[in-house]
């Protein structure tokens, strides 16, 4: 993972710089965000781990498929699909992605949180769950739901090094372990 990031780095650096330079910084940034993303999705499909790893596929083949399947990307964004497979580094774009967002976050002064839950959230719930944090915290929270069936019920949040388990297994888990004691 280290490694991955260390491959990682300087690729979404050179991006969020291109970004943060643009005359319409948000909307670029935000259209960074979504390319890493659409471009992450796809290069962690098997196809294309089977492609990337095919030596009958050239970099500019390889790069060229990835960006008809990613779609929407702008000259820029397609430089730097261009540029990693011609390094063999198309494999790192899920981490060049994390990083940006990070970078992105820092810039706006957002935290990240991870939010598990057992079911899918509503709108409603995930901008209540979001306040509440926002509040905790103060400061402005951007939440990725991941869905986890072993909490059973209830979410589990976690912000930086801070987790808030607010699950029905982590109850679970808390009322074992005062049993024990």
């Amino acid at each position: 993972m280290a490694e991955m990031l260390t491959i990682a780095r300087p690729y979404a650096e050179a991006a969020f710089g291109i970004a943060k330079s643009a005359q319409d910084q948000a909307k670029a940034l935000q259209g960074w965000s979504d390319a890493l993303g659409r471009l992450s999705t796809v290069l962690q499909t098997p196809e294309a781990s089977r492609l990337m790893s095919d030596p009958k596929v050239g970099a500019d083949d390889l790069a060229k498929l990835v960006a008809d399947v990613s779609g929407g990307l702008s000259e820029q964004q397609l430089s730097l699909v261009r540029v990693m497979a011609e390094n063999s580094r198309l494999a790192a774009m899920p981490e060049v992605a994390t990083h940006f967002e990070a970078l992105r976050n820092q810039l706006e002064k957002v935290s990240a949180a991870e939010v598990r839950s057992a079911l899918p959230l509503s709108e409603a719930q995930l901008g209540e769950i979001v306040d509440l944090l926002s509040k905790k915290f103060g400061r402005p929270i951007k939440a990725h739901v991941v869905i986890d069936k072993d909490l059973i019920g209830g979410v589990s949040v976690a912000i930086g090094d801070e987790v808030i388990d607010a699950s029905v297994s982590g109850k679970l888990s808390k009322m074992a372990s005062a049993l024990m004691n």
